[in-house]
This record gives structure tokens, sequence and C-alpha cells, in this order.
């Protein structure tokens, strides 16, 4: 836009430029004003253009009017200024109402170019790059235990050190590494590590504390006779911990060892937060023994279960939350207030080893509702929501969870595992008040499925201890979508999600086709064989079709047989059954569904080995024939071989194969039984 002014005393009616709508400025009005001014103003217009053309971004190659000269004495006047910095910007559109003379051109250049348009559109979306090892599923990366991140690029561990002359290896924060040095061939500990070190943060930076030196002539007896000593609960804890550090090589009786050990080191009033570490880690271990189960461990195992959740609950005694994280174990504990609280929700979210990590367990002590964050996947959660109103006063809760990998400690005589991995889940909450009792408690967890497998049907439960097994009593369970498992329940305790799983069966698409389209081509011959056949060997006349009935009988059974056999297995071979709909809440007895056979199965295979067996039947007698006719140089067959062949064929496919080698030897002997008249037998 040009904004010229002009002295009043000159011509007043220049203020009407002054006045005009910035959004329509254009050059034909510009022009317009021009010719409305006196004679000697006229240069006006002319000097303006000109005056432009090194100033704007309007293209230079607008063109005057010849008939717009600049006459040589008119002067603009002193009080007339035209503002230089005034320019056209490229944004500046012409509205559709305005017209542009004839006579002046706005070249192609002078359109708006494409960097200086704002463009509201989103950007593209980049796909996720999962790094180091991270894995991509349902846009959200699965992350080793040593990364951590969005895209799996923050490390999560201690690097590798070597601390008083031992060599620890690479171990994620809160793990425990154990030393490269082993105990030396001659001791009881021959082959354990001969020191211990936790990773953890000191100041934000991942560091191992010092370790603790095993002595390697120990076992788990001299550990459990020194408990009742002043022996320092620190040594004691460290070496249960590395006496169980291989699960494999644990026999029953160290299993019930270091469980009733390291019971008395999480109940002792004495115990650290080192002892306490070291211990869980120890439960950690005992959780990946592979023992049978007997009286003595269950009742072992039944107690530190028991501890743990007392631990869960006065863990955070002097601290709002704490937490111990270990492989195959998570025991969190937090203080909080009542009244501020309207619900608390602890989530463990999944990696790619299915182990447990620090940075991978949330609490949040104030949610209102069940939620999964963005970014993450959860492979198991409970959310506790306290009832609103009703209180007299704030009251302090204490609340525990204890995570377990599996159900090694809660062996269950009603439902066999099997190969399925099931994670157990410990809520407890303690207050002064009974008004603060929780009034919903509703968990998620997500079976890890065995490849070539499909989640069959669920149970919510929780183990009573007074039944020394699982129960359903005041829980119901919700709906199974996305691979995850809804539990609700109306108190605290263990709970699990019990499952069983059937196989899948999955064929590669191509053998599909190609015994679809093979088999297609099989019934088409066949078909057209036993037309030919019919028409050729059984509309001739009398006497020629009896002395080939025989041979073209079976012929013709064999051309039936194979042909039944091809159609059974193209209309049965993928009846594979359907999920059977979601049932009550019941414990399931075993941990692999086999689906029982509503009858279409049984029949498919029973046809199937009818048409089968009918099928080699039927060229033996075939072979059985040209043998005889061969050995007899007859051309005909007795006549009683006919009703014997068609018994053999069809009706006698059971402990056929004795009979058929007796008739054989008795035709072979007798071939001219049947020929002699009824005088001469």
């Amino acid at each position: 836009m040009v904004n010229t002014t002009v002295d009043e005393s000159t011509n007043p009616t220049t203020e009407q430029t002054d006045h005009t709508d910035p959004s329509s400025t254009s050059l034909d009005s510009t022009t317009h004003h021009a010719t409305s001014l006196p004679t000697t103003v006229a240069p006006l217009t002319t000097t303006t253009t000109t005056t432009i053309t090194p100033t704007t971004t309007t293209a230079p190659t607008t063109t005057i009017p010849p008939t717009t000269t600049t006459a040589p004495t008119t002067t603009i006047p002193p009080t007339t200024t035209i503002t230089p910095t005034t320019t056209i910007t490229p944004t500046t559109t012409i509205p559709p109402t305005t017209t542009i003379p004839p006579t002046t051109t706005i070249p192609p250049t002078t359109t708006t170019a494409p960097t200086t348009t704002i463009t509201t559109a989103p950007p593209a979306t980049t796909p996720l790059m999962c790094n180091n090892g991270g894995i991509e599923l349902n846009g959200v990366c699965i992350c080793p235990d040593e990364w951590t991140g969005e895209t799996c690029s923050h490390e999560n561990v201690c690097n590798g050190a070597e601390l008083d002359g031992f060599k620890f290896p690479r171990t994620p924060i809160g793990w425990f590494a154990y030393s490269e040095d082993k105990c030396s061939v001659g001791t009881s500990g021959a082959g354990k590590p001969r020191a211990s070190a936790r990773c953890s943060l000191t100041d934000g930076v991942p560091s191992f504390s010092p370790p603790r030196v095993f002595q390697c002539d120990q076992t788990l007896s001299d550990i459990k006779q020194n408990l009742t000593g002043a022996a320092d609960l620190e040594t004691l804890a460290s070496s249960t911990q590395i006496l169980t550090s291989s699960p494999d090589e644990l026999t029953a009786e160290n299993v019930t060892a270091a469980a009733q050990i390291t019971n008395t080191l999480l109940l002792s009033a004495n115990a650290s937060e080192s002892v306490r570490a070291a211990a869980v880690a120890t439960v950690s271990q005992l959780l990946n023994s592979t023992v049978p189960d007997n009286a003595e461990n269950n009742d072992a195992t039944q107690d530190l279960t028991l501890t743990l959740d007392q631990l869960s609950v006065n863990l955070s005694l002097g601290s709002s939350q704490a937490q111990v994280v270990q492989p195959n174990l998570v025991v969190q504990s937090a203080q909080i207030q009542a009244a501020d609280s309207r619900g608390v929700q602890f989530t463990s979210f999944t990696g790619t080893s299915g182990s447990f990590v620090a940075d991978r367990v949330r609490l949040n002590s104030n949610a209102s509702e069940l939620v999964v964050e963005n970014g993450f996947i959860a492979e198991a959660l409970v959310f506790i929501r306290f009832p609103s109103g009703g209180r007299q006063k704030p009251s302090n809760l204490s609340l525990g969870f204890v995570l377990y990998q599996n159900d090694r400690f809660f062996p269950s005589r009603i439902y066999k595992r099997g190969r399925a991995t099931v994670r157990v889940l410990s809520a407890s909450v303690r207050g002064q008040e009974r008004q603060v009792v929780p009034r919903h408690v509703e968990m998620q967890f997500r079976p890890a499925l065995m490849t070539g497998f499909l989640l069959h049907d669920f149970s919510c439960v929780f183990w009573n201890y007074s039944l020394q097994d699982w129960s359903t009593d005041g829980c119901s369970k919700g709906d199974a979508s996305d691979g995850v498992l809804s539990c609700f329940c109306n108190h605290t305790t263990n709970f699990a999600a019990l499952w069983s799983f059937r196989q899948k069966y999955e064929y590669a698409e191509a053998l599909d086709v190609l015994s679809i389209v093979g088999l297609s081509f099989s019934i088409l011959g066949l078909v057209v064989t036993i037309f030919h056949h019919v028409k050729e060997n059984f509309q001739k006349k009398s006497c020629e079709r009896q002395s080939n009935l025989n041979s073209q009988l079976a012929l013709l059974c064999i051309y039936v047989s194979l042909l039944a056999f091809i159609i059974t297995f193209l209309s049965g071979v993928q009846n594979a059954g359907r999920a059977a709909p979601r049932g009550p809440n019941e414990v399931p007895p075993s941990g692999e569904h086999v689906e029982p056979d509503g009858g279409p199965c049984t029949a498919v295979a029973a046809l199937l080995h009818f048409f089968l067996l009918a099928t080699f039947s039927w060229n033996g007698v075939y072979g059985t024939q040209l043998v005889l006719l061969v050995r007899s140089m007859r051309r005909t067959l007795p006549p009683c071989w006919t009703p014997l062949s068609v018994a053999l064929g069809w009706g006698l496919e059971h402990g056929k194969g004795s009979l058929l080698t007796d008739e054989l030897k008795l035709m072979s002997r007798n071939a001219s039984v049947c020929e002699r008249p009824a005088a001469q037998r």
C-alpha cells in the first residue's frame, strides 16, 4: 500500500486516501484518485509509480502507459511525502472484485512464493525407531533391561567395573551383580561368586555399592545357626544371597533353609535397608528354583509370603515411598493421607526380557481411575479406590504391593499350571479407621502367551491361606480385550489371574492353496475315470461284462474309495472348532485346555480311516485277482470270488490283514473249489 499525504490547503480531497481499507488497496484505486485531481497533481501519480519500483516487491516489469509523462516544470509540493518503508508484501492478495487496468501487467513472478505460505496441516509422522535392541509393539518401544526412554536411548545400568580386586559385569540399576571371581575347588562354596555389589543411583549417577565378600566355606546351615547370635546381619544376608545365586543347583532342603533364613532376616528389628535388599534378592532367586513341592518347603514359602506382605507395608515408614526391585520380585511401599487421595495405582510395565526393573515400576498415590500412561504397555497393575466422604478426620494409610514373577510360592492342588506363567500381585492397606477400607479393587494382567497358542479362558482368584489354595470368593472377572485380563475384587490380598490356553493351528497359506488345487485336479480326474470306466465296462454285452466283472468291480471300488477319501479330507480338514464362550469365574483345572470333540471331528476321522483302508484293501484284492488268474491260467475267477472280494474290500476293515492272508492261502490251494459241482463236493 502507498500512503500519499498532500497538504490540505492544496487539495482537501486527499483525505480520502487515509481512510481507505488497506486490504482493498490496488493499482486501480490509485489511478482513480490521480485522475480526479487537478492537472497540476497528475505528475504525482507518475512520480509515485516510479519511486515504488526500487523499494517494493512488485516486479519491475510493470509498464507505464505512454500517455502518462513527467512534466519537467512540475514539482511535488513540500508537504507531499511518500513513505519509503511502505512495501507490498507477497502475502497481500488482490480481492476478486478488484480489477487491474489493461495497461498494467503483473508477471507470474509476483504471485505468493510457496515458502511464504503458512500451512496448518500437521507434520508428517515418522515411524518409531527403537534403539539398542528395543522392539516396537503397538506404537510403543519395548526396551531391554539396560535401556529406558521412549526410544530406548537412555542407559539404565552400571557399567562393568573392578572394585576391591573383584570384577563386576554390566548390571541394571537396582539389581545385584556377582563377581567374575569364583570360589576355588575344594571349598563348600566351590563355583560360587566371591563377592556381590548392588547397582544404585548415587547423586543421580549409576554406581556400584561397596562389595560384600563371601566366605567360601560357609553353608546355609552355618548361616541358619548364626542367626540366633550377634552375627553381622549384612554378612549373613549377602552370604545367603550368593549361596542361592544358582537356582538350578538348589535342592529342596536348600530352598527351605534359604526361605527360613530370609524370613528371619526380614522380621528382624535390626535389619537395615541393605539387609532387606539382599533378602529380597534371595527371594527373587528362589522363585527360579525347580525343586518339587513338599510340605516343609511349602510351609516355609507360605510364611515368607506373609512376611513380604508385612514388609511391603512397613518399608516406607521413614519416607513417603520406598521400593526394592529385583528380576523376579517387586516390593513397593507408600504412606499417604486418605483424605487427600481418591485412589492408588501400582503398575509394572513390560520389557523385552520379562524381568522387573525399577525404572518400569510406577506408583500413583492419587489416581481417580485406572489409566495406563502413553508410551508404555502394562504387564500387571492394581488400582485401589477409597470411599469418598464419610471420614471423621484425616487418616494415614500404609500401602504395600508385592509382585511375584510366578506362582512358585503358591502351589495349588486345584490348578495345574503346566507351561503357563502366572504372576501374583499382592496388595495390602492398613489405616487407623475402618472407613478407609478399599471400596473397589481393579487389576489387570497381561499373560505371556507362547508361540502357537491362544487364550481360552481365565479366572480371577486370590490366595486363601485357610484353604492353602486359590479361591474366587469376592472376585469377578471382566473382559479379555487386547490380551489384557481384567479382574475386580472387594478386598485386598494376593491376587492372580489363572488362565488356560489352547493350541492355535496355523499352516502356510501356500500349502493350503497347493493342497486345494492339487486335490481338486485329483477329484476331477477320478470323476472322469469313474464315468469312463462305467461306460466302457458295465454297459457292454452281458457275457463279456460277466467275464471281466470281478476285475472291473475292483478297479471301480478303488476309484470310489479314493475319491471319497479326498472329498472327506477337503471338507473336514479345516474343522478347527470355535472358541468356547467365556465361562463363569471358576478356577480352571489346568493351564492347557483341550477342546472336547463335539462329534464332527470324530466322524471325519472315522471316515478318513475307513476310506483309506478301503483303498488299500481294494488294491490288495485287485492284486490277488491277478495272481490267481496267472497261477490258474484261467480267464475267469471262481464264482464265489465276487462276494468274497466285496466283503474284504468294504466290510471287514478291522483285522482284515490276517483274514486276507488266510483266504489267499485257501484260494491258492483250491483254486477250482468254487467251480466243482455240488455232487462232487
